[in-house]
């Protein structure tokens, strides 16, 4: 899964157009997109969404925090639809996982869904308590399948009075970005890339991409259409890598039994051998 487009969760045109686009998921939101008066309505309108007609994207729903007191009632009202995941915003730790996968083990079992198999992804980075939270999402729950980090939550919880400038984030939202990738990676989870809001910024787009795939994410959330194939071709192995891990599996494969390689004038290990696995999706 390469890229996540946000959805309105009030918005069937958005969302009848997100599903015809080539975003890997879509996260109807439930959350900030929608604003307070019509947060009910939303929840109608996101579980006829869930029942249209499936493609093969995934459909994720955005739920309003734990501390809204909206948690629960959002996903009543979305889980009959069965969702493949739900996204939970300013999760401080394991602890809130585990809480939301528990309520979802009874709305599974209410609907007569697969025990376990709607997956939670967490947007971690979202207070300044919730940086402290990072190291605990290893083992909270098998249905975790992403940390994906954020900037203008953090922001507001900082009293900053901006996360950035000539596209760059400030140290703070840096520190979070890499505290979230070591997080994701310590869980073994998908690492997720948060947004990138200068819409019409393309290059600056591709760049931020590039650069998050470089250090180890995998994903990217999006907030527009415009987005997504260019982070799908960002995150994209490019023929000289791909070359390369094809070259790593064959040297591994001829030799199971060696623990370090030559090829071309350099040596490997069991390092080299994952990250080309990883390259080639296996």
């Amino acid at each position: 899964m390469r890229s996540m487009l946000f959805v309105p969760g009030d918005s069937p045109r958005k969302f009848e157009k997100a599903s015809q686009g080539t975003a890997d998921a879509l996260i109807i939101d439930l959350e900030d997109s929608v604003v307070a008066e019509k947060k009910d309505q939303a929840r109608s309108l996101t579980r006829t969404m869930l029942q249209a007609p499936r493609g093969r994207q995934k459909l994720y729903v955005r739920v309003n925090a734990l501390d809204t007191g909206r948690t629960l009632g959002d996903l009543a009202a979305v889980m009959p639809a069965r969702p493949d995941g739900i996204v939970l915003p300013k999760s401080r730790g394991g602890n809130d996982v585990r809480n939301v996968a528990l309520w979802l083990d009874a709305f599974e079992a209410a609907a007569g869904i697969e025990p376990g198999v709607t997956r939670i992804v967490v947007v971690a980075t979202e207070t300044a308590g919730s940086i402290f939270g990072l190291g605990s999402y290893k083992d909270c729950s098998p249905r975790l399948a992403g940390l994906m980090w954020g900037a203008e939550d953090l922001a507001a919880s900082l009293g900053a009075t901006e996360n950035g400038s000539g596209g760059v984030f400030h140290s703070p939202y840096r520190l979070a970005r890499d505290l979230c990738l070591m997080g994701a990676a310590a869980a073994e989870v998908t690492a997720i890339d948060t947004v990138y809001t200068d819409i019409d910024n393309l290059a600056g787009l591709e760049a931020e991409t590039r650069a998050a795939r470089r250090d180890g994410f995998t994903c990217k959330a999006l907030i527009h259409p415009k987005h997504v194939d260019i982070v799908n071709a960002a995150f994209a192995p490019t023929e000289a890598e791909r070359s390369w891990a094809e070259k790593v599996i064959a040297a591994f494969t001829d030799n199971p039994n060696a623990g370090t390689l030559r090829l071309d004038g350099k040596m490997l290990d069991k390092p080299h051998l994952r990250a080309a696995q990883k390259i080639l999706g296996l």
